[in-house]
């Protein structure tokens, strides 16, 4: 671990913790932020008592402004140097920023991106690896604009914003490598909401909803919602009616529905974004 700590790690309220990046003065993400990241996430899976983790910027007007190009530069020149070729039948390894997303997605529990600022490349891909996505209103701005200087969204982002906006949309995005104000990406779908309040406290409320329920049914449902894309409908379907038998046995189960049952619980609920 670097002296200086990229995420400083805290948890309000039971069941929930924060992860706020830092690294001033640009905010930029780098090896040393994976490496930190990496180890929240090891201790946030062994806590079986945490159910939602949120991500935000610590630093003002900042999410993750996007990952270092000093250090992409670095490696791209250390790349070239060794006369190193690429082709997609040999698909590059993952780097840490990638295994950090894999388990944020593949986690039971629900990862929401508290953005508060600047979120651009891959600042923005790792909000986009996120369950939920809220926004602050603001001054600032969000989107993959690495075309820009002549690379690609390279953690995730022509896969995931493409699976959340749709094909034509993202490419018109990326391909231009726009970027857009808090309105604008909830208007787009990039984010789920923007909210005209601070968005930690609008997020913990979000977090406290999901932590409050079954963590065993949150677990099924982000498991069936996250690969519904990847397998046929039919298989979907199946794992889909195999889970629902899974939680109506589950003591969770049972009890909640004689609660309801018996008129002291009731199955409907709202939560603003506002």
């Amino acid at each position: 671990m670097n002296i200086k700590s990229r995420i400083i790690a805290s948890q309000p309220v039971p069941g929930i913790v924060v992860l706020a990046f830092s690294n001033p003065p640009h905010g930029y993400f780098d090896d040393a932020s994976e490496v930190e990241l990496l180890a929240h996430l090891d201790a946030i899976e062994a806590n079986e008592a945490l159910r939602a983790v949120v991500l935000t910027g610590a630093d003002n007007g900042v999410f993750v402004r996007h990952y270092s190009v000093e250090v992409l530069e670095e490696r791209a020149v250390a790349m070239a140097a060794r006369g190193l070729k690429f082709s997609v039948e040999r698909p590059v390894p993952e780097a840490g920023i990638h295994r950090c997303q894999r388990r944020m997605e593949q986690s039971g529990k629900v990862f929401i991106a508290a953005i508060n600022g600047t979120a651009m490349g891959g600042g923005y891909e790792i909000a986009l690896a996120c369950d939920l996505r809220l926004a602050q209103a603001g001054d600032y701005t969000i989107g993959l604009p690495e075309v820009n200087i002549g690379i690609l969204p390279g953690a995730g982002g022509t896969q995931r914003l493409t699976r959340l906006i749709g094909q034509a949309r993202a490419l018109e995005l990326i391909l231009m490598g726009q970027v857009v104000g808090p309105q604008d990406a909830a208007r787009l779908g990039m984010v789920n909401a923007c909210v005209n309040v601070p968005v930690l406290p609008a997020a913990l409320a979000w977090a406290a909803r999901i932590a409050a329920q079954s963590p065993k049914a949150i677990a099924h449902v982000k498991r069936l919602v996250r690969q519904a894309h990847e397998m046929p409908l039919e298989q979907g379907l199946a794992i889909e009616r195999t889970l629902f038998c899974d939680l109506m046995v589950s003591e969770d189960g049972i009890a909640l529905m004689h609660e309801m049952n018996q008129g002291r619980l009731q199955i409907t609920g709202e939560l603003s974004g506002d």
